[in-house]
């Protein structure tokens, strides 16, 4: 069987980590992307502002991509959009709340004339020689799909995020009538999320999340502050029903909370009376008994609202000691500490905080072992590929898997990039494609690597020391200097015997010389790099980052 007879499907991203979800497959001259997400930068990326997929390989075959399809609008899914469409481009499919905020983002970076394509629960949409049905499924956004994708191989399911909820906020169970008759009709592979795979039994409803709003709010004799993610449209409902039920104003703080609550309320996705929404800028006309602030902050982000508040850092808000603060999230790993900072100085203002090692004030979005088993009861594929998660998740589903029957040569766990290929009857790793992270600073994409991250590492570990000297060109003899200044190294006027020795020792280096040739200089560059550092670790063993600088003076 040749090539062209094998469906490829290849990871680009979400799999040996969390975050920036993003699957090529390809038929023949066809190509689809399934979402297209990014990833907070960890702590060790210093300065940089998110991580996304490396999209040279869609970038080199861009005249087959036929389209993005989205499973749903959080960030790790649709967060990479603005910097990897625009570069192969293609139409865009989603459900209303995805399109709607993938179109604000676009808006944002001024990206214009994308395709942008709006489908509901059980539509099929044609994408070259592949068939795409959009299935409903609950997660912690509202518009979240699976996607049967039907291939000239096979059927593949690729799960999307999602979770089993019975009761779920807006009535829309997941779809599992569907998935059951895409089961009956066989199916080639499973794509299956792997976050939740480690917890046992089930994820509980989003709606103990709003009881225990109910809880809170009904014994609260102040204002009600509430940090949680801006996406989960559902809650946010929760939290505005609970507040009109207790004759409470609702104001939304910070960028995001502001933006998706927009859009959520223009599509009819959150439903606050008139009466109720207020802004920022009118609090002060009401008591505090009678406000409830929906705010960002709940993974102890440095410029989200809460922590802006919390430090008194806020243009319009501080936290107050007759304050209830909810924080309705669980820590993703890396921000225990950031969210613990937090909490502390909550408490310090004296305010009353609930959080989740307290309370039910967050439940996940994601299955749990149960669910994942009933996604695999329902499927029953012939292939399994866990995706979402980091390694040890992706091998546990592979476990699960096994333990509902998939045999185990039929399991395949996926590394970044390679293309996996998939017959009617056959399934092998075949080669790779280039992947990794491209970092985006600010305007800058990609330009950012390991050498400037390795600089950036040094100079907030030791500091920077820069050694100033000018030269008569003509003459070869220093003019000025050294002058030495220090950022981040030591403080000048309390280390001046340091600063006097880096001074005193560049200064034999260059008399050492005697006239200073034109082919001397980067020698003579090199030498007080390298003496100065030694003098340094010598006298006080640290390391800080030493800049020669050599000023050229023409003296006429």
């Amino acid at each position: 069987m040749s090539n062209k007879a094998k469906l490829r499907i290849i990871p680009l991203g979400g799999v040996g980590e969390i975050g920036k979800n993003m699957t090529a497959f390809e038929y023949d001259q066809d190509i689809i992307v399934v979402d297209c997400g990014s990833m907070f930068p960890k702590e060790d990326l210093l300065g940089i502002d998110l991580v996304i997929p490396d999209a040279s390989y869609l970038v080199a075959n861009k005249e087959r991509i036929r389209g993005y399809v989205f499973t749903h609008g959080h960030e790790d899914h649709i967060g990479a959009v603005p910097y990897i469409v625009p570069t192969a481009p293609a139409p865009l499919y989603g459900s209303r709340l995805t399109m709607a905020l993938i179109e604000n983002k676009l808006r944002e970076h001024r990206i214009p004339d994308l395709e942008l394509n709006t489908v509901l629960p059980r539509q099929v949409i044609h994408l070259g020689c592949f068939s795409i049905r959009f299935i409903r499924v609950n997660h912690s956004i509202a518009g979240a799909y699976a996607l049967a994708i039907t291939t000239p191989v096979g059927t593949v399911v690729h799960s999307g995020d999602f979770k089993i909820d019975y009761t779920p906020v807006d009535g829309e169970v997941t779809d599992l009538s569907a998935l059951a008759a895409i089961g009956d009709n066989g199916v080639l592979a499973l794509l299956c999320e792997s976050t939740n795979v480690e917890r046992p039994g089930y994820t509980m409803s989003e709606r103990k999340v709003g009881e225990t709003f109910r809880r809170q709010m009904i014994n609260a004799s102040g204002r009600v502050i509430i940090a949680m993610f801006s996406s989960n449209v559902h809650r946010l409902q929760q939290v505005v029903d609970c507040a009109v039920e207790f004759g409470r104003k609702v104001c939304f703080v910070g960028r995001s909370m502001v933006t998706v609550s927009a859009v959520a309320m223009d599509l009819g996705e959150l439903v606050i009376p008139d009466e109720y929404l207020v802004e920022i800028d009118d609090l002060d006309r009401y008591r505090d008994d009678q406000l409830v602030i929906l705010t960002t902050g709940s993974q102890g982000e440095p410029m989200s609202g809460l922590t802006r508040m919390a430090f008194a850092e806020h243009r319009k808000l501080a936290i107050k000691p007759s304050d209830k603060v909810i924080i309705s999230a669980s820590p993703i790993p890396g921000n225990e500490v950031g969210v613990s900072r937090v909490i502390d100085q909550l408490y310090r203002c004296g305010a009353e905080v609930i959080y989740d090692a307290m309370a039910e004030v967050h439940v996940s979005g994601h299955a749990c072992q149960e669910e994942l088993k009933l996604m695999h009861a329902l499927v029953r594929p012939r292939y399994f590929i866990p995706v979402h998660g980091e390694y040890r998740m992706l091998w546990q589903h592979g476990v699960l898997a096994e333990s509902m029957g998939t045999s185990t040569r039929n399991i395949i766990l996926p590394e970044m990039g390679q293309v996996i290929e998939l017959g009617p009857n056959s399934v092998q790793i075949a080669g790779e494609v280039p992947t990794g992270n491209v970092l985006v600073d600010g305007l800058g994409i990609g330009d950012v690597g390991n050498a400037v991250l390795k600089d950036r590492k040094h100079l907030a570990e030791e500091g920077l020391l820069i050694i100033t000297f000018a030269f008569d060109m003509t003459r070869g003899t220093l003019v000025a200097g050294p002058d030495v200044s220090s950022r981040g190294f030591v403080y000048v006027r309390d280390n001046e015997d340091i600063i006097a020795g880096v001074r005193d020792l560049t200064l034999r280096i260059i008399r050492s010389y005697g006239r200073i040739e034109s082919g001397d200089w980067n020698n003579l560059r090199n030498r007080v790099k390298d003496e100065v550092h030694h003098f340094i670790y010598e006298r006080i063993k640290r390391n800080p980052m030493i800049i020669p600088i050599i000023e050229n003076v023409v003296n006429m």
